[in-house]
């Protein structure tokens, strides 16, 4: 019996072999350039040591004779680095192309082996062309027994790692419909593989027995269309509701809120809180300028004691709301333990707004941490920067917040209130406010 290549398997030795050559070549090439840098490098300095030489010598002799010298002396051969590739990457090239040469190799001997080792079988006439299907359905059976293992260990170690209670009084409803739909879509996923996978053992193909042929079942093709749809349909209505209930908030809960304005820029956040009026200020573009980048308007006199906070700290069981902004692109608010997310968007405003329910000390005592802090992220990717926006969120109890706040600077400071009263041209601008 003649065992010839594989024809292809010839092809793609040479391939390799010609790209082992190519990459060869820069290497000889780099040694030999390195050669010639060294010998230039040597006859400069010779000529210099000469040349240095002769200049002291001529400046004994006379003064103009040095300083024809010393310019001679300052005109330098300037040689061309050549840039070399250590040596090291070509070695680590050739290294992992004989390795996959090698695996290549094993690869083919293996096949050649479960070749020859068929052939004998049925030469010997005891070859059984179904007995691959038994080893297969064995394997999918096997496959199906770790992967319940695998979604059970999944669940029962790395899911309490994963989740968190929310701290925030609609974050229960989040997390009441995330369970349902999780639980809804693991019972699927589990029932659907233990089906899959044991079929192909079931029915797998055997000697003497025949497939039976069932192209069309109305009943079983009505099920399989509406079950789904009937749940998909009552999770989307689900979370419709839910999100409805978090967003449209009544119009007196609006204003008996605590409101707070969130402004996005790349890459920071900035936060502005009201004075003792409640209100927020009104925002102008046309303002915006280096000592006020935040183009507040102050022709709005309620802007004039709105305070400036270089952290977010909110009261305990006090209903807050969010005004989320934007100065130049797309930016996302997202509050992780308070399950809280929403864009924000140039030229617009979005609303959120939630009640904390636990402080960032019950937070620390809980996860037995202590220098464990809320933060505020931007889930929406905005550039280079953006994996580092992010602001301190920090909950408190009624009394730590009044007192937090009272040490806080106003926007409206000194200089502000000079360059205001300085320009008289500020009261013609028409307010172009996003409030």
């Amino acid at each position: 019996m003649n065992l010839k290549i594989n024809n292809r398997f010839k092809t793609i030795w040479g391939l390799l072999l010609v790209v082992s050559l190519y990459f060869a070549a820069p290497l000889q090439a780099a040694q030999s350039d390195s050669t010639s840098v060294d010998t230039v490098a040597t006859t400069t300095a010779v000529v210099t040591a000469d040349s240095t030489a002769q200049d002291s010598t001529a400046a004994a002799t006379t003064v103009a004779a040095g300083t024809d010298a010393a310019a001679a002396t300052a005109t330098t051969v300037k040689v061309e680095e050549v840039k070399k590739i250590d040596p090291q990457v070509y070695k680590n090239f050739f290294y992992y192309v004989l390795l996959f040469l090698v695996v290549c190799t094993i690869i083919a001997v293996v096949g050649k082996i479960h070749s020859v080792y068929i052939l004998t079988k049925k030469m010997n006439g005891k070859y059984n062309p179904l007995g691959n299907n038994n080893l297969q359905a064995a394997l999918f059976l096997v496959f199906l027994v770790v992967f319940l293992a695998g979604v059970y260990y999944s669940y029962s170690v790395w899911g309490s790692w994963a989740w968190r209670d929310a701290v925030t009084e609609h974050g229960k409803d989040i997390d009441r419909m995330f369970i349902i739909t999780l639980v809804l879509t693991t019972f699927v996923l589990v029932v659907t593989h233990i089906i899959l996978l044991s079929f192909t053992y079931v029915y797998r193909m055997r000697a003497k027995r025949q497939a039976y042929y069932y192209p069309h079942n109305d009943a079983i093709e009505r099920i399989w269309t509406i079950v789904p749809a009937i749940v998909l349909t009552v999770l989307v209505l689900f979370g419709f509701f839910t999100w409805r209930s978090i967003t449209n908030v009544p119009e007196d809960l609006q204003k008996s809120a605590l409101q707070i304005e969130v402004l996005g820029e790349q890459f920071a956040w900035h936060v502005r809180y009201p004075g003792a009026d409640g209100k927020i200020g009104k925002r102008n573009f046309k303002m915006t300028s280096s000592t006020n980048p935040y183009g507040i308007d102050f022709n709005d006199k309620d802007s004039w004691d709105d305070i400036q906070a270089p952290e977010i700290v909110l009261p305990v069981n006090k209903s807050v709301r969010f005004h989320i902004i934007s100065k130049d692109i797309i930016h996302s608010f997202f509050i992780p333990d308070f399950r809280v997310q929403i864009n924000a968007v140039p030229g617009m405003v979005n609303y959120f707004q939630f009640t904390p329910t636990v402080t960032t000390q019950e937070m620390r005592d809980r996860m037995n941490d202590p220098k464990y802090d809320f933060v505020m992220l931007c889930n929406k990717i905005c550039g280079s920067g953006h994996w580092n926006m992010q602001k301190k969120v920090v909950v408190v109890t009624e009394a730590e917040y009044k007192e937090w706040l009272s040490k806080q600077g106003k926007y409206f400071n000194e200089d502000l209130q000079k360059e205001f009263a300085s320009n008289s041209t500020v009261e013609d601008v028409k307010t172009a406010s996003v409030n």
